[in-house]
C-alpha cells in the first residue's frame, strides 16, 4: 500500500510525504502490535476510541519518520482500497481529524520518500516523546507469532492444501489406542497447547475478552475467516473447515487441529461474538 509521491498532510507545520497508511479499529489492527484492540491502542499511547483511526505514515521535508493519527477512518480505508487496486488516491486528511502526530513508525515500512534523506527519527528537541518503533520480529515471541497467524489467514490455501485430513486420528480413537470422541479432542489430547488454546477460546464465548480478541473477515462461499488472539497463542480458522494454532511456547510451529463435531459448534460460537469490518 503506497501512495502516490505528491500525497501530503499537514503535520507539525512540515508537510508530511506519506509513505503508506494502515486501519487502528477493533475489526482490523496491525496485529503485531498486540493480541487486541486496546493492546495494539497503548502501544502508540492511544486511548482505544470506539470508531477506531487511521494511521498515515510518512517522512517530512527533513526525511524525518512521522505517524499521523487521524480519527477519519472512512478516509484511510478508501485510500487503502484504492492503492491496493493499483489506483493513485491522494490522502490529504483535514487537519481537524488530526488526533495526534508521534514521531517514529510502529511498523516497519520499505519504502521511502523521493528527494528527501533517508528515513530517520526526528531530532528529541522537535520529538513529543520517544519515537515509536516496529516490534522485534527478529526472534520467536508475540509479534512474530501474531505476523505468522496474519500470513495463515491471507494464504490460507497454501497452508491448507499442506494438511491431509486422513492425518487426523479418526473418530473414536486416540493415538495411545484409548476410546476419543471426536477427531478434534483425540488429537488435542495429546498437545497441551492446543488443549489451553481451545479451552481459553470456549471461554471467550462466555466471558467475552477484551475488544478485537476476535475478528471475523470474509473468507470464499458462505465461510468467514475467524481470528482469535490470547496469552501465548493465535487461532486462525474457517467456520466451514479446520484451525491451525501458533504458540509462543513452540517457535516456528503451526499446529493444526481436526475439525471433528466439537469444533464447528466453538467456531460458530466465535464467529457471532467476532467484531467484524463495518
Amino acid at each position: 500500500m503506497a501512495g502516490t509521491d505528491e500525497d501530503a498532510v499537514a503535520a507539525e507545520d512540515e508537510a508530511l510525504f506519506v509513505l503508506t497508511a494502515v486501519l487502528l479499529t477493533p475489526a482490523k489492527f496491525p496485529s503485531v502490535l498486540g493480541d487486541d484492540y486496546p493492546e495494539a491502542c497503548a502501544a502508540l499511547g492511544l486511548a482505544p476510541a470506539a470508531d477506531g483511526y487511521g494511521l498515515v505514515l510518512g517522512q517530512d521535508g527533513d526525511g524525518s519518520r512521522w505517524t499521523v493519527v487521524i480519527d477519519d477512518v472512512s478516509l484511510v480505508a478508501v485510500a487503502i482500497a484504492s492503492w491496493d487496486c493499483g489506483m493513485e488516491y491522494d490522502l490529504s486528511p483535514d487537519e481537524r481529524t488530526v488526533v495526534a502526530a508521534l514521531p517514529g513508525w510502529p511498523l516497519a515500512v520499505a519504502v521511502a520518500a523521493p528527494g528527501v534523506p533517508a528515513p530517520h527519527d526526528p531530532a528529541e528537541d522537535v520529538a513529543d516523546g520517544p519515537p515509536l518503533a516496529p516490534p522485534d520480529t527478529t526472534t520467536w515471541g508475540p509479534a512474530q507469532r501474531r505476523l505468522g497467524a496474519d500470513e495463515i489467514a491471507v494464504q490460507w490455501a497454501t497452508w491448507r492444501e499442506q494438511i491431509d485430513d486422513a492425518d487426523f486420528p479418526a473418530p473414536g480413537a486416540t493415538a495411545d489406542g484409548e476410546r476419543g470422541e471426536d477427531g478434534e479432542k483425540a488429537e488435542s489430547r495429546g498437545h497441551s497447547g492446543i488443549r489451553r488454546v481451545l479451552a481459553e477460546a470456549r471461554g471467550y464465548v462466555d466471558s467475552p475478552p477484551p475488544l478485537g480478541r476476535v475478528r471475523s473477515s470474509f473468507a470464499p462461499g458462505d465461510a468467514r475467516t475467524l481470528r482469535a488472539d490470547g496469552p501465548g497463542w493465535s487461532l486462525v480458522a474457517r467456520t466451514d473447515d479446520i484451525a491451525f494454532v501458533l504458540l509462543d511456547d513452540e517457535p516456528g510451529e503451526v499446529l493444526p487441529v481436526g475439525r471433528g463435531p466439537e469444533l464447528p459448534g466453538l467456531l460458530e460460537a466465535l464467529d457471532k461474538m467476532a467484531v467484524r469490518p463495518l
